[in-house]
């Protein structure tokens, strides 16, 4: 847990890291994401990368596939069910998902998977995606701390230890 904490306190993407916490906040609340709140999520994650994609997508589809990932139960029609939103693909889903429902997902990125040992990590579907849900989810409980906190480790660990950092 002194690890975890040590890596999570260092950690540095704190570019509008409290607005997007506060914004999939409001999205439990409200139910969906509206356009300019998925842009939010998208750029947070993608730092605007590939954010033209993102724009195609229609106002009220968002609000639809939103509003049923939002409240299904099922995990895998929650996550897969963003994906068909254009430009949103699983770790912008994942992202959407951990800020929403912060206590049941962790955000799925490469650098957070590289501090678990997984340096090239296979396409990514439900199955590897359950997993490393499970995983995140009992590192998280065996060390009684939040996905946030052990997300912020993972990500933070892997910036100042990884030596090559693309993006898989």
């Amino acid at each position: 847990k002194h690890k975890i904490n040590y890596w999570a306190e260092r950690y540095s993407y704190t570019e509008d890291d409290h607005r997007v916490a506060e914004l999939g906040k409001q999205a439990r609340i409200q139910g969906y994401l509206t356009k300019d709140e998925l842009l939010r999520f998208f750029d947070w994650k993608t730092r605007r990368r590939g954010r033209s994609r993102c724009l195609r997508n229609d106002e009220n589809y968002i609000k639809e596939i939103t509003r049923f990932a939002f409240t299904t139960s099922e995990d895998r029609l929650r996550i897969e069910v963003l994906t068909l939103l254009d430009g949103v693909q699983w770790p912008i889903a994942s992202a959407i998902l951990h800020f929403v429902f912060p206590e049941n997902y962790p955000i799925l990125d490469f650098r957070a998977l590289w501090s678990l040992g997984i340096e090239k990590p296979p396409p990514y579907c439900f199955r590897f995606w359950k997993a490393y849900t499970d995983t995140c989810k009992m590192l998280s409980e065996a060390n009684n701390i939040s996905l946030r906190t052990l997300d912020r480790a993972l990500w933070q660990y892997s910036k100042e230890k990884q030596s090559d950092q693309k993006p898989v």
